[in-house]
């Protein structure tokens, strides 16, 4: 549905965008993440044709964002960052404004809006004036606009910056509903807006693809082998000695607290049994072993770090 390609945009001597590539299937959410001024914006703003790429090529629902760029623009919806609003128009007139503008045909301009307001839940504020509206609710009409023509592609910059966390929550809930029926592109900053809405994700940092995937494959990448958190009463020089001698470890180190430790095994390594038994037969005292999961704080934090670094 959307195919990006070496896609690169400088401004002189400055590079914005440079080399990004990714794709995102019919239907998926894609959690385009990064921190501010990491190329987001410009990213977005190349694939709904309003800034024109310095190189690359990318295509949306099958047409060339350069070549075909009315195509692109009449099958994706776009939530920029500070949504068009009117504030002197209510609901009704600016979202039927809209799709006039987007081309829904008169027949169907009464059901369209009807439909999108339900999907935003801003059915009970037709009639009011979006300036007499409350932040959260200007942003789900921000969403409606972009909604009401039906696109093929939704392509959302930082939908819930300034929300607060109720309107936040509400926010996400409806976009999670979009998905399967849509193919969107979520751009954000915030690590929870991604977890708990996007089953993909892109990470970009100084302009560059730092990672991309599902948060388990980027997971499966950083991982060297399987990490366990493991706490046992015994010395500690004593326990730190017998770890590390077992097939399979290739490192352990003490985990911050009395009797904790990390214990990082060969890919495809199994150690919890020997390690159980090496305990017991020790004389000491295991109280927990247990798998040591990456969060996607992890991930962002350890991609973007490695992009510095290098």
């Amino acid at each position: 549905m959307i195919e990006v390609r070496e896609l690169s945009k400088h401004y002189g001597d400055v590079v914005a965008v440079e080399n990004v590539s990714f794709n995102v299937d019919k239907g998926v959410i894609l959690g385009f993440l990064g921190p501010n001024g990491a190329g987001k914006t410009t990213t977005m703003r190349m694939l709904t044709c309003y800034l024109p790429p310095s190189q690359g090529e990318a295509k949306v629902a099958g047409f060339d964002i350069i070549e075909e760029s009315m195509e692109v623009r009449k099958r994706i919806g776009y939530l920029p960052e500070q949504p068009p609003l009117y504030h002197d128009m209510t609901v009704n007139a600016y979202l039927r404004f809209v799709a006039k503008i987007k081309g829904v045909p008169s027949a169907a301009l009464n059901s369209r809006i009807d439909d999108t307001m339900e999907k935003t839940g801003i059915a009970h504020q037709r009639h009011t004036v979006i300036g007499h509206l409350s932040k959260g609710y200007r942003q789900r009409v921000g969403l409606a606009q972009a909604l009401v023509h039906e696109p093929e592609v939704l392509i959302l910059d930082e939908p819930t910056v300034g929300l607060d966390p109720k309107q936040i929550i509400e926010i996400r809930e409806v976009i999670k509903g979009l998905g399967g029926d849509h193919t969107v592109i979520l751009s954000t900053h915030i690590l929870s807006e991604v977890s708990m809405t996007c089953g993909h994700v892109a990470i970009i940092n100084n302009g560059r693809i730092a990672g991309q995937g599902t948060p388990e494959s980027l997971m499966a990448q950083l991982k060297e082998g399987e990490v366990l958190r493991a706490h046992i009463d015994g010395p500690s020089e004593q326990v730190l000695g017998m770890i590390g001698q077992l097939e399979g470890v290739l490192e352990v180190e003490a985990g911050g607290e009395e009797g904790a430790y990390v214990v990082t095994s060969a890919p495809g390594a199994d150690v919890r049994d020997d390690l159980t038994r090496k305990v017991v037969e020790s004389g000491f005292s295991l109280r927990e072993l247990r798998p040591l999961d990456m969060t996607l704080e992890d991930i962002f934090l350890s991609l973007t770090s490695e992009e510095v670094a290098a």
